[in-house]
């Protein structure tokens, strides 16, 4: 693996090695773009097979953090951290320590988060040795997957209207894809504006919770793509939508929580061609990182809730683009986020020799 040349290929600014040998820490810290503000991104535990794995994985991550964050109007760059290692096993108060020393040591370029294999209680650890990190038990901001439940219910809102003429989603029939914390409020959301659910996920207490509370209709997870439904909501794993399911594919919207839904750009092309409305995973989803932000200004729950309601906006002015330029909306989502970026980088050219915005913390 030549590190600068994936650098290179998407225009990386910074990539940290962190090791502490009595720890046992292993971590990589990946800074894509911090135009609009600080690098904020969660910290990932996991077993990766290989550091070459680790590496492109942060990458990924931290360039989709720059998209998600101009996308949502946040005034945040992107980045992403990863730990090598199992967070079932390899988990010590050292390690996260170390790690919060690293974090600590980038003066603000970087603000950490929760992530996949780490908790609130990582992040409480973490902030024992920096004031960058977010989603600690002080940080106010509790469970957020409500918060992330309703932003997808408004992008889904917005791609009821693009496709059907109304937002209403009364009488609507959703083919929801993984029950789990966030779908499962998200389920709720429906539920109380009449629409008819079908759900499926491999948890059988997660499944009868939803057909029990919401008169959800069970299918079994190889059945979902192909039900006959008006919206198909991933809300599990990414790459579902790919060549096999588009083929099964009867929604004429698709609008879920789930990150990377589309197994290769080309999918959004193809869900474009067959004129099934596409929300961009990662505008829809974007509640999240709203809700986490918001702790950097004070949280505010009425400003968060606002700006979560945005969604409905931005992914109108994604649909807009798309019908303008004859693309697909995920292209469409990447030009709004680039536009922004681009505007601001132009600004800073005239008055700041350097991005000293950015170390302000919070």
């Amino acid at each position: 693996m030549k590190t600068f040349e994936l650098i290179e290929e998407h225009d990386y600014e910074q990539i940290v090695y962190c090791y502490d040998k009595e720890s046992g820490l292993k971590a990589i810290i990946a800074i894509h773009d911090t135009t609009l503000g600080p690098a904020l991104g969660g910290t990932r535990m996991w077993n990766y097979s290989s550091e070459e794995e680790a590496m492109r994985d942060v990458l990924r991550l931290a360039r989709g953090m720059t998209y998600k964050n101009a996308a949502a109007g946040l005034n945040l760059g992107g980045g992403k951290a990863v730990i090598i290692g199992d967070p079932k096993s390899d988990k010590n108060e050292a390690l996260f320590r170390a790690f919060g020393r690293y974090v600590e040591s980038l003066n603000g370029r970087y603000i950490t988060a929760e992530d996949v294999g780490t908790t609130e209680e990582d992040m409480d650890t973490i902030y024992l040795e920096t004031d960058f990190v977010t989603g600690t038990s002080s940080g106010g901001v509790g469970d957020p997957s409500p918060v992330t439940a309703l932003g997808i219910y408004y992008g889904m809102k917005a791609a009821a209207e693009e496709a059907f003429g109304s937002n209403s989603l009364h009488g609507r029939t959703i083919a929801v894809q993984g029950v789990g914390h966030v779908a499962y409020n998200l389920c709720k959301y429906l539920h109380e504006e009449g629409a008819n659910l079908i759900v499926t996920d491999i948890n059988e207490e997660a499944v009868n919770r939803a057909v029990n509370e919401f008169n959800a209709q069970f299918v079994d997870p190889d059945s979902i793509y192909g039900v006959e439904c008006d919206i198909y909501s991933p809300c599990a794993l990414g790459g579902t939508i790919n060549d096999q399911t588009i083929e099964q594919l009867k929604a004429k919207v698709v609008a879920g929580s789930a990150n990377n839904q589309l197994a290769e750009s080309r999918h959004g092309e193809l869900l474009f061609e067959k004129g099934i409305v596409y929300a961009p995973d990662y505008v829809i989803n974007s509640g999240g990182v709203i809700n986490v932000a918001d702790e950097l200004q004070g949280y505010d729950r009425e400003r968060v809730m606002k700006k979560v309601e945005s969604i409905y906006t931005i992914l109108q002015k994604v649909f807009q683009i798309s019908k303008e330029k004859n693309i697909s909306t995920s292209v469409a989502a990447d030009h709004l986020a680039e536009e922004r970026i681009q505007a601001i980088r132009s600004s800073n050219r005239q008055f700041l020799p350097n991005n000293k915005h950015i170390l302000r913390g919070r």
